[in-house]
């Protein structure tokens, strides 16, 4: 099977391909139905060589395929090659079985629609960059599903371009994404001119030994960050996300929850080793920005009426929390957290394409409540996912995100607690969402009566294609944290698998208070959590207090309006001098150097007659002249 890891890409690519010449003929249900199999059909590939892969030592668990010579230039030697080890196949896995659910469920979602096959063929396409991204051997080759996600990213945010807002959130998406791709170039040129190539583990092999210099290791680290700020979203690049929700549900589930904006997270623990070779305060920004980015984008989360605005913050916040990991150590518990992200992110995400789907496409949550009732399946996964996120136990979120507070705690106290408060507001804003759409008095008839709407408008449950993946979903975001139980080492099972990739890199905090408290540290992060529920129902449910929902936090704290406003007054002033300088000054200095010279020519060609008489005169007038010159000379 390890040899059979280019089937892994090339089962979606095929999908995609088929749907590109026989889209139309297949249409609708087929073209999702044929997508939806070969995403599945990856998904078994990749099962199969995890079960391969576990059944050899630790040390064996690493199988490098080459396709073919990339670019044999000079130096530069890359191939077309894929890497299965732990880290790339625990990401293939949940890449391709999410995706396998999430595309069922856009079967029930999309039906209809005019562009059904072209959406699936954009799937297919995201999911064989993904893959690429995840497998591939070398940083050229990662950067090759990097601008893949990044692209089809658009092509799924603006899927409904005819809307300009979903134009638009497409084009920031890209653009907000290519200044995190420059990051990832100029680390890929850092680490080609210090080790002589892009493979992962020859760079990771020079930071380990101690041949990459400290300074070289941090320049890459830190320019890995930036390239990773663009794609998972994080301060100050995190504004295209929000803005993302214009797309499909299955979109948001897709890119938010399970693939492209774990991207970084995923790049920064490949590249562990640098990480760890650079320069210790590299590692406090990275977990700096990652607290403060869960911090910023839970407070915007609580004032948010949108049912996917919320989780789009909350992902913004959850993605911090990895980053926040990744500062302080904590590879396994980033790549812990990354996965039951994915089963509860996605379970929430769809289950409110779900409420949206039954509310007739009404998204905001002030015109719902009491959903429960009436779409009982949807409710209660959506349910469990709440529980999951908001850090109630035995859930999966709970386990992971308790693993990221006890190493944070370990290495820096201050990031610990901004990581609490985040948490704290985690269980508040997800519980005043639950409550809000499917809880308190029902409020869809009065939108419907208010809109001089006619005929049935009471929400309703949503095809089988729509739940079974939400019951799927929810039975992962239980059973999750299983892979990761602080208990013993016997139940680090996830530490044990990822070992062989981060074992080098790993913090360790063995002997600290943090480690010998950390049951204490669990107790109080159960009640964070339960602090935090019973805050909420406190207002939203029970009404004792007055909701403080202030317009700043609605407005994501004038953030993305600042930036807006920048760009579009002084940044669009500034741009266009730029452009008249380029045109004036520098486009004027060269056509001034080419026009002089073509005059001075002019001139030099009227002396070129052809006529040898003329010629001979000159040269009589210049023999003169010479003598001139020699007898003037001695009388001067």
């Amino acid at each position: 099977m390890l040899d059979l890891v280019w089937l892994v890409p090339a089962l979606p690519l095929t999908g995609f391909l088929l749907i590109l010449l026989f889209g139309r003929k297949l249409g609708d249900p087929f073209a999702g139905v044929l997508a939806t199999v070969m995403t599945a059909s990856s998904f078994v590939v990749v099962a199969g060589i995890y079960f391969e892969l576990l059944s050899l030592p630790s040390e064996e668990r690493t199988n490098v395929v080459t396709l073919f010579s990339w670019i044999p230039v000079g130096g530069l030697q890359v191939d077309m090659a894929l890497l299965a080890d732990p880290l790339s196949i625990t990401m293939g896995l949940f890449v391709t079985g999410i995706g396998s659910l999430i595309h069922l469920y856009a079967i029930g979602y999309m039906h209809g629609d005019a562009k059904f096959p072209k959406f699936f063929m954009y799937l297919n396409l995201f999911i064989f960059s993904m893959l690429m991204l995840v497998l591939g051997e070398n940083l050229l080759v990662t950067f090759l599903g990097w601008e893949g996600v990044g692209a089809c990213s658009y092509f799924l945010i603006s899927f409904w371009h005819t809307r300009d807002s979903a134009a638009t959130a497409g084009k920031k998406a890209f653009v907000t994404n290519r200044v995190g791709d420059w990051g990832m170039l100029v680390a890929m040129f850092l680490a080609f001119a210090a080790v002589g190539t892009l493979s992962y583990e020859g760079i990771n092999h020079a930071a380990e030994s101690g041949s990459l210099a400290a300074v070289t290791a941090t320049g890459i680290a830190m320019m890995l960050f930036v390239g990773a700020c663009g794609k998972s979203a994080q301060l100050p690049l995190f504004i295209w996300l929000p803005d993302a929700m214009e797309g499909p549900t299955p979109v948001s589930a897709l890119i938010h929850a399970a693939t492209m904006v774990t991207s970084g997270v995923f790049l920064l623990t490949r590249m562990a080793p640098v990480l760890h070779a650079a320069y210790p305060w590299s590692s406090d920004v990275i977990a700096t920005v990652g607290a403060l980015t869960a911090l910023f984008a839970a407070t915007i989360a609580v004032a948010q009426t949108d049912i996917k605005k919320v989780l789009a913050y909350s992902t913004v916040s959850q993605l911090g929390f990895m980053f926040l990991a990744i500062g302080s150590g904590a590879y396994v518990a980033a790549i812990f957290h990354m996965v039951t992200h994915a089963f509860f992110k996605a379970l929430l995400f769809m289950g409110s394409g779900s409420v949206i789907h039954g509310m007739h496409h009404e998204q905001d949550m002030r015109r719902m409540g009491a959903l429960r009732k009436v779409m009982p399946i949807t409710a209660i996964t959506f349910i469990i996912g709440w529980l999951a996120i908001a850090g109630v136990p035995p859930f999966s979120g709970f386990w992971s995100k308790d693993e990221i507070l006890l190493y944070a705690f370990a290495n820096n106290r201050l990031l610990y607690f901004i990581g609490v408060l985040a948490a704290l507001l985690t269980a508040f804003y997800m519980t005043r969402q639950v409550i809000m759409v499917f809880f308190g008095e029902a409020r869809w008839n009065d939108h419907a009566e208010e809109n001089g709407a006619h005929g049935d408008h009471t929400p309703h449950e949503s095809p089988w294609t729509m739940t079974a993946p939400l019951v799927v979903l929810s039975g992962l975001a239980i059973t999750g944290g299983i892979m990761q139980l602080p208990f013993s080492k016997e139940t680090h099972w996830l530490e044990h698998w990822l070992e062989p990739v981060v074992h080098h890199s790993e913090a360790n905090i063995k002997g600290t208070w943090a480690y010998d408290n950390k049951w204490l540290l669990l107790g109080l992060a159960v009640l964070i959590a339960s602090a935090g529920i019973a805050a909420s129902i406190a207002v939203y449910a029970k009404g004792k207090f007055k909701a403080i929902e202030p317009q700043l936090l609605a407005d994501a704290w004038r953030y993305d309006s600042s930036i807006s406003a920048f760009v579009g007054g002084p940044g669009r002033k500034a741009f266009d001098s730029v452009a008249a300088f380029d045109a004036h000054i520098v486009d004027g200095a060269v056509v001034g150097v080419a026009t002089e010279v073509r005059a001075a020519s002019g001139l030099l060609r009227k002396v070129q007659s052809g006529l040898v008489r003329s010629y001979a005169a000159i040269i009589g007038l210049g023999a003169v002249l010479v003598l001139a010159w020699f007898l003037l000379r001695g009388v001067l």
